[in-house]
């Protein structure tokens, strides 16, 4: 099997634009840009998709002739973006821009957001190398037109496996197919562990909602605002195969920021999306959203008493 190393400036994001640039990226960030070495897979499949074809009998994927060739955008793997999740990024360099308008182009508003996840392929090799992974399909929302760029909001869709590199400069465009998760057959086993799941969800906000915050911040609802779009069922120009049944679009809903969290949780959380995105059993994913969603309800409710206290 053959590969070929493609040099490549990786941009990285956080859940809303940051308030500095990074020199020699095209988007808005607080990491460090840095030089990776990106893996292809020349036979028309990447590192860590070898099992894509093999695994077909027990995961939903969808046919080769519903893939798409769309735009690709690629980020660290602490920047891994789950379906229902929105985030804000600030487009400025031309290479980013170009991407944007070739988006905006396609009547679907569509592109990927991806990770470039580090490999080792034997000691002799002298560059780091990365397989792409956690592909999401993202929507374009919303453009606000800067004096220096554009401020894109997206909003993540459902996961995608990147299957072909078509194009690497100005940016990339590759060739994705949809991959979602096992039918299940415990449907009221189902039907029940979503009620649970909104209700959590419903409680946390209503919660969250109550804590303090400085006068200028703006209302962190990011619970609620990924849940109000997973019960939607959401009208975009692909094939209905890329976006996910209900079940699965709630059970990534719970997997968001919660307001006031320190810089360990925010790496928690980070690590239990990642997981989130690996698994293909909807049940099972909405067991540990509900698990996250009750530490974290107990967590605001910690943070209320404490600002309670703090307030006679």
């Amino acid at each position: 099997m053959s590969f070929t190393l493609l040099n490549l400036t990786i941009p990285f994001s956080s859940e809303t634009y940051p308030h500095h640039s990074i020199p020699n990226t095209g988007i808005r960030f607080y990491s460090r840009n840095r030089q990776f070495g990106f893996l292809r897979d020349t036979e028309a499949s990447i590192a860590g998709n070898s099992e894509l074809f093999s695994r077909t009998k027990r995961c939903r994927f969808a046919p080769m002739a519903t893939s798409m060739e769309l735009p690709l955008l690629p980020f660290s793997p602490n920047e891994v973006l789950v379906p229902s999740e929105s985030k804000t990024l600030h487009l400025y360099e031309a290479r980013y821009l170009a991407l944007l308008e070739e988006s905006l182009m396609r009547r679907s508003k569509l592109f990927v957001h991806f990770v470039l996840d580090p490999i080792i392929i034997g000691d002799s090799s002298s560059e780091p190398s990365f397989a792409a992974r956690y592909g999401c399909l993202v929507f374009i929302e919303s453009v606000e037109r800067l004096e220096v760029g554009a401020l894109v909001s997206i909003r993540g869709v459902g996961r995608t496996k990147i299957v072909k590199f078509i194009q690497a400069d100005p940016y990339l465009i590759g060739a994705v197919v949809p991959e979602q998760d096992m039918l299940s057959e415990d449907l009221s086993g189902l039907s029940s562990k979503i009620t649970e799941v909104k209700e959590a969800l419903h409680s946390l906000n209503s919660l969250e909602i109550k804590l303090k915050a400085p006068k200028e911040a703006l209302l962190q609802t990011h619970t609620a605002n990924s849940l109000a779009w997973t019960e939607k069922e959401p009208s975009l120009d692909c094939d209905s195969a890329f976006i996910p049944s209900l079940s699965e679009r709630v059970s990534f809903a719970g997997f968001q920021p919660v307001s006031g969290s320190t810089e360990s949780e925010l790496m928690n959380l980070q690590s239990k999306k990642l997981r989130a995105m690996e698994l293909k059993d909807t049940l099972q994913r909405l067991d540990e959203s509900l698990e996250l969603n009750r530490e974290n309800i107990s967590m605001v409710a910690a943070k209320l008493a404490i600002q309670s206290l703090e307030m006679q």
